[in-house]
C-alpha cells in the first residue's frame, strides 16, 4: 500500500488524495504539519530532502515528491492520462502552468490569508502582486474554457485535477470567482466526475 505524507488543507496534497480516490488506489496517510515545522525534522527530510509535502512512498519503498510528478506517475496507463502524444504534452503544458503561473499566487495568497495566523500582516506588501498575478492566471483559464470543457485531450485528466485543487478554494485567498462563469461551470464538471472527493476527505 502507498503511503502519502500529507497536510490535509494543502491543495498540492489534495490533488493526490483526489486522484487516488478516482483511481481506486488504496493508500494510508501520514499527517505532516508544516506550521509546526514537521517537514524540517530529520525523519521527514529522510523522506523528502526538499522538506515539502506531499511525498508518496510507494509500496515498493521508492519515494516520489512534487505533486504533479506524482500525479503523472499515478495516472500512467489509466484514463486520467491520454495516450496521444500531443494530448499528453497539452496536459503537461497545463500542469506546468499550474505550478508556474497559478499556484505561486492563488495558493500562496490562500496560505497567508487563511492558514498562517497573522499572515495578512506579515505579507501585506505582497498581496496586491498575488491578486494581480492570480487573476491573470484565472483569466487564462477562463479564456481556454470558453471553447473547451476540460483542459487537455477534450476530457477530464490530471491537468484538471492539478488546476482544480487550488482554484476551488481560491476564495480563501480573497479571489472573487463570480466573474468567471466558465471556471465555475468547469468546477461543477470536475465535481461531477466519478469518485470525486472533497478536500477534507481521508481514506
Amino acid at each position: 500500500m502507498h503511503t502519502l505524507y500529507s497536510m490535509q488543507n494543502s491543495g498540492n496534497c489534495y490533488k493526490l488524495r483526489l486522484a487516488m480516490s478516482q483511481l481506486g488506489l488504496p493508500f494510508q496517510i501520514v499527517d505532516v504539519d508544516i506550521l509546526k515545522g514537521e517537514t524540517r525534522t530529520p525523519e521527514f527530510l529522510a523522506v523528502n530532502p526538499n522538506g515539502k509535502v506531499p511525498a508518496l512512498k510507494l509500496d515498493t519503498g521508492e519515494i516520489l515528491s512534487e505533486s504533479n510528478a506524482i500525479l503523472f506517475f499515478l495516472a500512467e496507463g489509466t484514463n486520467l492520462l491520454p495516450d496521444d502524444r500531443f494530448c499528453k504534452a497539452e496536459m503537461l503544458q497545463w500542469m506546468f502552468f499550474e505550478q508556474y503561473s497559478h499556484e505561486p499566487y492563488i495558493a500562496v495568497a490562500r496560505f497567508w490569508l487563511k492558514i498562517r495566523k497573522g499572515g495578512r500582516e506579515l505579507q501585506a506588501h505582497m498581496l496586491d502582486n498575488w491578486w494581480e498575478r492570480g487573476y491573470e492566471a484565472l483569466g487564462v483559464m477562463e479564456r481556454h474554457l470558453e471553447t473547451h470543457d476540460f483542459f487537455a485531450a477534450d476530457r477530464y485528466s490530471i491537468a484538471d485535477i492539478a488546476l482544480y485543487a487550488y482554484t476551488h478554494v481560491a476564495e480563501d485567498g480573497e479571489f472573487d470567482l463570480s466573474d468567471f462563469p466558465k471556471i465555475n461551470a468547469w468546477m461543477e464538471r470536475v465535481r461531477a466526475q466519478p469518485d470525486h472527493v472533497p478536500m477534507d476527505w481521508r481514506p
